[in-house]
C-alpha cells in the first residue's frame, strides 16, 4: 500500500508540474500574443472581418444671387479593391486586363494598386456612371465580389461648365476647394467627415448590409450653402462679350468686371483665357488664374479720374482753368508726353481730362505734390487689399510719398509708375459713382444652413468718403463728357448718359526694369446711368495683337456692347430718343490773338515752371517770356537767341536760372 501511494503521489506531482509548466508557458504565450503582438493581430481581425472607411457628406451648393446652381454635388461609386484575396483566389493579371478598359485605366496601373497590399486601396474614385455599371457587370460575370467592392463617395459638379470658373474655382479628389469660392469658404461648404466600418463574413459578403448603407447615406446635414451676388445672366452676357473680343484682338487674356457701386457687389466677374471646372486637370494652371484680383498692372490713363477728383478737391484746378499743353513736357530729365504726340496749347481743364492730355495731368500732380497725391491715392482703396472672399488677391504697388522724386510723381499722376489690380480700379469707379462713398466689394450674398435658414448674411459696407458730394458730381460731369465727346466716344450706348475713362499703358518688363516694346494693356472703366448709375464695368485687355492697342478704341466698344445689354436686362429707360443723333459740339475756332492770351493766363503747376523755347527771339523778348514764366534770365552773345541752358518744356523750380544764347543773324 505504501508502494502504491507512494506511485500515485508521484504521478499526481508529476502531472501537477506539468499543469504548472503549461499553465507557465500559456501565459507567457498568452502575455506575448497580447502585449507583443496585440495591435498587429488586431489589425489583422479587422482586416479580415471587414473595412473602414472615410466618408464624407454631400458639399454644400454654390448658388448665384436668383438661385441658380453653379456647383452642386451628388453621390457617385468608387472603386476599390481587396489584394488579399486576388492572391488568395484570383489571377491578378485577369483583373487587371478585365476592369482596366472599363476604367480608362492600364492594366500595369490596376497591378501596381494589387500590388500595394492589405485589405483596401482605391482602384478609381467617383465613376462616371456607365463605368461603374461595366465594371459591375464584370464583376457579377466573373465572381469578382470577393475582392472588388463600390463605396459611395460625393462627386463635384458645375453645371454651366466654364461659366464663372475663375470665380467658382474646383475641388480636388478629397472634396477639398482647391481655387476660388471654392477653397475661400472650404471650411463652410465642405461636409461632415466620418469614419464607418463594413462587417463581412467568410466571404466577404457584408453583414447586416441594408442597415449599414442605410446608416451610411449622407444628407448634407453638417455642410452651408453659399449664395454669391453674381447674376448668372449678367455673367453670360459678360463672358460672351470676352469671347468676341478675344476673336477680334487676339490679346494674352481680358479681364471684365460689373459691380452695383451701391453696395460693391460683384455681379459679374471673368476672364479668359478660362477652363471648364469640371476638368480642371485638362488646362494649363494659368488658365485657373483669377486675372480680377491677382493680376497687377498699370491703370494708365484710367487712373487720371483719380488725380482729377484729388485736384478737385484740394481746389488746385476748377474745369475752366486754363494749361498751357506744349505737346511734352520734362521732368527730372523724363520726358512725358501726350499719348498722340500733339501740342493742344491752351487749354482747359475740362479739355485736359476729356483729351487725356498727359502734360496737363503732369502739372496738375506736381501741383498736389506727393503726399496729397499718394493720399487719395490710397483714400481710394489703392496699395491695399479689398477683404473680397477670393483668394490669391494682391495689394498693389504704390510708392511712398518720402520717396518721390518730382518724376514720379507726374507718372504717378498719369497712372504709371504704380501697379494695380482690375479689383481695386473698378472699385475705385464705383466711389465716384455712388457719390464718392467707397464701398467694400464683396462676391458672397449670404450663407445658408441645410435647412434653409439664414447662418450668415454679408450686408454692403461702407469704407470711407472719398470726395464731397459737390466736388464728386463735379468729376462726374468731367467723366461723362469722356465718353460723351471725348476719347472713350466709342464706349456710349445712344439714348444713355455713361461716364468713365479710357487707358492705354505699356507693359512693365518682368525680368528687367523698363517697358516692353510694342506691348499695351487697354482698358476702359465706366459706370452707367448718370443720372442714377447701377452699373460698374471695367474691360481689361492685355497685350492685344495687330495695329490697335489704344483703350479708346478697343476696350471702349467691348464696354459699349456690355452696357448695352446690362440697361436692357434691368430695365433703364434711355435718358432721350435712342432715335435721335447725337449733336457733337462744335469746337470753337479761338483767333491768333485769344490764343496767345489763353497761353499768357496759363497756370503751370504751383510753384513750377515750363521752359519755353527762346529760338528766334531777341533779347528783350526772351527777357519778357522768361520773366512771365517765373525764370532768372541771364544771356550771352547779341542778336537772335540760338540756343538755351535749359531743354524746352522742362517743368523746373520758379526762380531757376536761365541763359539764352545769342548770335547776329
Amino acid at each position: 500500500m505504501k508502494n502504491l501511494r507512494a506511485t500515485v503521489q508521484g504521478r499526481i506531482a508529476r502531472v501537477a508540474l506539468l499543469m504548472f509548466v503549461g499553465i507557465i508557458v500559456l501565459t507567457f504565450r498568452y502575455a506575448y500574443l497580447q502585449v507583443i503582438q496585440g495591435d498587429a493581430l488586431a489589425q489583422r481581425m479587422r482586416d479580415q472581418s471587414g473595412y473602414e472607411f472615410r466618408i464624407q457628406s454631400l458639399r454644400g451648393a454654390i448658388l448665384d444671387r436668383n438661385g441658380k446652381e453653379l456647383a452642386v454635388s451628388s453621390m457617385t461609386k468608387s472603386l476599390f479593391i481587396d489584394p488579399n484575396h486576388v492572391y488568395e483566389a484570383h489571377d491578378p493579371a485577369e483583373i487587371a486586363a478585365n476592369i482596366a478598359p472599363l476604367l480608362g485605366l492600364t492594366e500595369r496601373e490596376v497591378l501596381d494598386d494589387i500590388a500595394v497590399g492589405g485589405g483596401f486601396v482605391w482602384v478609381k474614385r467617383r465613376l462616371e456612371h456607365s463605368e461603374y455599371e461595366a465594371v459591375r457587370a464584370v464583376i457579377r460575370e466573373k465572381g469578382y465580389s470577393d475582392c472588388l467592392g463600390f463605396q459611395n463617395e460625393a462627386k463635384r459638379y458645375y453645371p454651366n461648365d466654364a461659366l464663372a470658373a475663375n470665380v467658382l474655382g474646383f475641388v480636388g479628389t478629397d472634396d477639398e476647394g482647391l481655387d476660388g469660392v471654392e477653397q475661400a469658404l472650404d471650411p463652410l461648404l465642405k461636409g461632415e467627415v466620418r469614419e464607418e466600418r463594413l462587417t463581412v463574413d467568410g466571404q466577404r459578403r457584408p453583414i447586416l448590409d441594408s442597415i449599414f448603407f442605410g446608416r451610411r447615406t449622407y444628407r448634407g446635414d453638417y455642410c452651408k450653402t453659399a449664395v454669391l451676388t453674381i447674376d448668372s445672366t449678367i455673367q453670360f452676357m459678360v463672358e460672351q462679350e470676352l469671347d468676341r473680343a478675344m476673336a477680334e484682338n487676339t490679346p494674352s487674356s481680358i479681364t471684365a468686371i460689373v459691380m452695383d457701386p451701391k453696395t460693391g457687389e460683384i455681379l459679374a466677374m471673368a476672364s479668359r483665357p478660362s477652363y471648364n471646372p469640371n476638368r480642371f486637370w485638362e488646362y494649363p494652371r494659368e488658365n485657373w488664374k483669377n486675372r480680377a484680383v491677382s493680376f497687377i498692372y498699370e491703370p494708365g490713363s484710367t487712373f487720371k479720374a483719380i488725380t482729377a477728383g484729388a485736384a478737385l478737391q484740394e481746389g488746385i484746378v476748377t474745369p475752366n482753368q486754363v494749361f498751357y499743353d506744349p505737346g511734352y513736357v520734362i521732368v527730372s530729365e523724363r520726358r512725358i508726353q501726350n499719348w498722340n504726340n500733339e501740342s493742344y496749347g491752351a487749354v482747359t481743364f475740362t479739355d485736359i481730362v476729356k483729351n487725356s492730355l498727359n502734360t496737363g495731368f503732369a502739372q496738375v500732380g506736381l501741383s498736389l505734390g506727393a503726399e496729397k497725391l499718394m493720399h487719395y491715392t490710397r483714400l481710394f482703396g489703392f496699395g491695399e487689399q479689398t477683404g473680397i472672399d477670393l483668394p490669391g488677391e494682391e495689394e498693389g504697388i504704390l510708392f511712398k510719398a518720402e520717396d518721390m522724386r518730382d518724376s514720379d510723381i507726374a507718372t504717378t499722376a498719369i497712372g504709371q509708375s504704380i501697379a494695380v489690380t482690375p479689383l481695386q480700379l473698378v472699385t475705385a469707379m464705383s466711389a465716384i459713382a455712388n457719390g464718392g462713398t467707397l464701398m467694400r466689394p464683396h462676391i458672397v450674398r449670404e450663407i445658408k444652413n441645410p435647412d434653409g435658414s439664414i447662418y450668415e448674411e454679408r450686408k454692403p459696407q461702407e469704407i470711407r468718403e472719398t470726395l464731397q458730394k459737390t466736388v464728386n458730381r463735379t468729376l462726374i460731369g468731367l467723366l461723362e463728357q469722356v465718353v460723351a465727346t471725348g476719347g472713350g466716344a466709342k464706349a456710349g450706348v445712344r439714348g444713355y448718359r455713361i461716364a468713365g475713362k479710357t487707358g492705354t499703358a505699356q507693359k512693365i518688363r518682368l525680368d528687367t526694369s523698363g517697358y516692353m516694346e510694342g506691348r499695351y494693356i487697354a482698358s476702359f472703366c465706366g459706370f452707367a446711368p448718370v443720372e442714377d448709375p447701377i452699373f460698374t464695368v471695367l474691360v481689361m485687355i492685355d497685350d492685344p495683337r495687330g495695329g490697335n492697342f489704344y483703350g479708346g478704341q478697343i476696350a471702349a466698344p467691348v464696354a459699349s456692347r456690355i452696357f448695352a445689354q446690362l440697361l436692357r436686362y434691368a430695365h433703364v429707360e434711355p435718358s432721350s430718343n435712342p432715335f435721335t443723333p447725337v449733336e457733337e459740339p462744335e469746337t470753337p475756332v479761338r483767333s491768333a490773338t485769344e490764343e496767345k492770351r489763353m497761353e499768357a493766363a496759363a497756370v503751370p503747376p504751383e510753384g513750377k515752371a515750363i521752359v519755353p523755347d527762346f529760338t528766334g527771339l531777341s533779347m528783350r523778348e526772351a527777357a519778357r517770356l522768361a520773366e512771365l514764366r517765373g525764370l532768372f534770365f541771364e544771356s550771352e552773345g547779341t542778336g537772335a537767341a540760338v540756343g538755351q541752358s535749359l531743354s524746352v518744356n522742362d517743368i523746373v523750380e520758379q526762380g531757376t536760372h536761365v541763359k539764352v544764347y545769342f548770335a547776329p543773324t
